[in-house]
């Protein structure tokens, strides 16, 4: 007996919004399936406005409210029976955030949860790691967003600690993150692994996945601290219009992902790890095994 049905997950970020689409297969006796139908993703940057004005900007606004109905059509068109849409740090610092997701409820019937840090966290690390993990090894698992970034310690198949930190490319454009920030990860990182003989960094994120498509390498295969230092210098080398016109890097790809190199670079180095594997997960796939667990307060069905 085989019963496939299409989940939905849509991410506010500070750098785009997304909407997942999965298909969730059940078949007897065998355990539950979790096939991407579909990705799609705007370039709508929350966080430029945010992390410097405090609020969305009425230009923005407009552009959710047409990348939200546009979602919900994409979403009726697959035939999607549940979905969840989650904001991330842009939505919940904005003055104007809570204000802006009543007015998508109100104009496209979808539902925004604006969601804190350690829960953005708890969700990203649900997400169906065992399938890239070694159950015998140590991993610090990191999700390098726009406002902010998500770290979890990862032992033995189980979370041992999760914690978010303001540290987002977004705000690393914008000059915004302070010594002091750094000094605290740097601190919670090497309190939270020091005790562990060996480790490895899984990196989630767009940039991420682009730098692992760019490498070529093997599904599976990670990226080693000095493949990633090479490139993280190549990079600097370039201005950001060759980076777009040379590398083929897109518009809102080639200035956020130094910063996005930096954290990873960063995260490997204080926790010692030589490698860093690239399993092409993120919050939005969280959501979508959220939906199926039923694990986060409530779902809601496509009208």
């Amino acid at each position: 007996m085989l019963n496939i049905q299409k989940y939905a997950a849509i991410d506010i970020g500070s750098n785009a919004v997304r909407l997942l689409i999965s298909n969730i297969v059940e078949e007897k006796d065998k355990p539950t399936r979790f096939k991407k139908s579909s990705l799609v993703r705007v370039p709508v940057r929350l966080g430029a406005d945010v992390f410097i004005k405090d609020e969305i900007s009425e230009h923005n606004i407009h552009r959710m409210l047409d990348t939200i109905q546009a979602f919900k059509l994409l979403m009726q068109t697959h035939g999607v029976v549940k979905y969840k849409a989650c904001a991330t740090s842009a939505m919940r610092e904005a003055k104007n955030g809570l204000e802006v997701a009543k007015l998508i409820k109100k104009k496209t019937g979808v539902q925004i949860d604006v969601i804190e840090g350690e829960e953005e966290a708890a969700i990203i690390a649900a997400t169906d790691l065992q399938t890239y993990i070694d159950p015998n090894k140590t991993y610090l698992y990191v999700d390098v967003g726009g406002g902010s970034t998500e770290f979890s310690v990862i032992d033995k198949g189980g979370k041992i600690a999760s914690k978010s930190f303001k540290l987002g490319t977004v705000r690393l454009l914008n000059d915004m993150v302070k010594k002091e920030v750094w000094l605290e990860l740097e601190t919670w990182i090497k309190k939270q692994t020091s005790s562990y003989e060996k480790i490895e960094v899984i990196g989630s994120g767009g940039n991420i996945n682009k730098i692992f498509k760019v490498s070529g390498k093997a599904i599976g295969k990670p990226l080693s601290y000095f493949y990633l230092t090479s490139y993280y210098n190549m990079l600097q080398t370039y201005s950001y219009e060759e980076r777009i016109s040379i590398l083929d890097l897109n518009q809102d790809r080639a200035d956020v992902i130094i910063p996005a190199t930096r954290i990873y670079l960063s995260a490997m180095k204080w926790c010692g790890a030589k490698d860093i594997y690239v399993p092409k997960i993120g919050l939005a796939d969280g959501i979508i095994k959220s939906i199926y667990n039923d694990t986060v307060s409530s779902h809601t069905k496509l009208n």
